[in-house]
């Protein structure tokens, strides 16, 4: 079991840089290809709205396979050459198409992690070991967006497909030193000891549980207002041209800081989950980002970027620890635990997906400065929302 909860983590660093393709380097990538700050934003969005359609099916599809190492293989493989098909062509359809499949598969990653990791650890060690896998996420982001930042200023942009590739083969073999016999398939769905498995859930069923409702309009409305800030601030320095600056330089120096600040913060949600409870934890997370988008309007500066993707790595620390475990916690022993997952991933796609475009437009018909401040004012309506939601929600937290 060590052994396999060891690659896990290790599985945990290496995916960090595949899951998410080119992440912000994507919006640098194609402003240097003379697109334009709209355009950059449906491409983004139509992503995410192919990972829309496909997380609920992902995740019923997750609670009932047992070939859940395999599954994530195929994602790896796949999400790696829709990227590199970016790399042979910028046409538009070629990026749509691009961004639509690597959407589509990560609709399934996020559930799958958290799926394998219930199944190894079960109920009692499932908060502590996501918070190992996100400190190691976190660890994996920043390694990555240093070398890639590196690698862009000694050979450009095409530096950072060679590096995705690369990190895609060594989480195939970290998942591959996962032992599948160490798996319990059904603690990895939520079920426990003389626990019986319902039938699947209908969509409409489990969007009125009320812990899902609550948390999944939080999180949508958290993500319209967060999923754009970080591209947008590495295309603010695309655009302005700053000799001083290098477009890849500065994107990799917004992940690197943030990523620093994650993996304690990671550790220490896990740590303190049971003594303060996850809607609490939930909470400052939420706080956290209005204050993000205030100071990303207010300052353009390009070292305005330090205080921005503290606060983030705060946010971004607590909520991938905090968020399955509270669900986790609130569907244990239904048998649809990762079903329960998806919708928040739907949820919180839903804010992801529209967030690149409304930003995108903004910008395009007003300034950066609005943007971000629209961004924020949808980011406080996220925490008003939580707050006043947390004395009708009965959960155990």
């Amino acid at each position: 079991m060590l052994r396999s909860l060891q690659a896990l983590c290790l599985m945990s660093f290496f995916l960090a840089d595949v899951r998410d393709g080119l992440g912000p380097f994507l919006g640098i990538y194609l402003t240097q290809q003379h697109w334009r700050p709209d355009d950059i934003g449906f491409v983004m969005t139509a992503g995410g709205i192919a990972a829309l359609l496909a997380t609920v099916p992902a995740g019923i599809m997750i609670d009932a396979t047992r070939k859940k190492r395999l599954l994530l293989l195929a994602c790896c493989a796949l999400v790696t050459l829709a990227t590199l098909m970016l790399w042979y062509s910028t046409r538009y359809s070629i990026a749509m198409i691009s961004q639509i499949v690597s959407g589509l598969v990560a609709a399934l990653i996020g559930p799958l992690v958290a799926g394998i990791t219930l199944g190894l650890t079960g109920q009692r060690g499932f908060t502590r070991q996501m918070g190992r896998n996100e400190a190691f996420n976190h660890g994996g982001n920043m390694v990555a967006a240093v070398l890639a930042g590196g690698a862009m200023w000694l050979w450009g942009i095409g530096a950072v497909f060679v590096l995705m590739t690369g990190m895609a083969v060594f989480t195939a073999l970290s998942v591959l030193a996962i032992r599948e016999q160490d798996i319990d398939h059904d603690a990895a769905r939520g079920l426990e000891t003389g626990d019986k498995a319902q039938a699947v859930p209908q969509l409409s069923v489990l969007m009125r549980h009320p812990v899902l409702l609550t948390t999944g309009i939080t999180l949508l409305l958290f993500h319209l207002g967060n999923a754009a800030l970080l591209p947008m601030l590495s295309m603010r320095v695309a655009a302005t041209g700053s000799s001083l600056w290098s477009p890849g330089l500065y994107a990799a120096a917004t992940v690197v800081i943030s990523q620093c600040v994650m993996i304690p913060v990671a550790l220490l949600t896990s740590a303190q989950a049971q003594r303060y409870g996850y809607r609490r934890l939930i909470l400052i997370a939420l706080i956290v980002l209005p204050v993000r988008a205030a100071l990303a309007a207010s300052f353009a500066g390009p070292l305005s970027v330090i205080p921005v993707q503290i606060l983030d790595g705060v946010a971004a620390g607590i909520l991938g620890v905090a968020v399955p475990g509270y669900i986790v916690n609130a569907l244990r022993g239904s048998g649809h635990v990762n079903a329960g997952q998806s919708v928040i991933m739907l949820m919180q796609g839903a804010g992801a997906a529209f967030s690149p475009a409304l930003a995108g437009s903004i910008v395009t018909h007003s300034s950066w400065r609005v943007a971000f401040a629209t961004l924020g004012v949808v980011a406080l309506a996220a925490l008003i929302v939580w707050w006043r939601a947390a004395g009708r929600v009965s959960a155990t937290a």
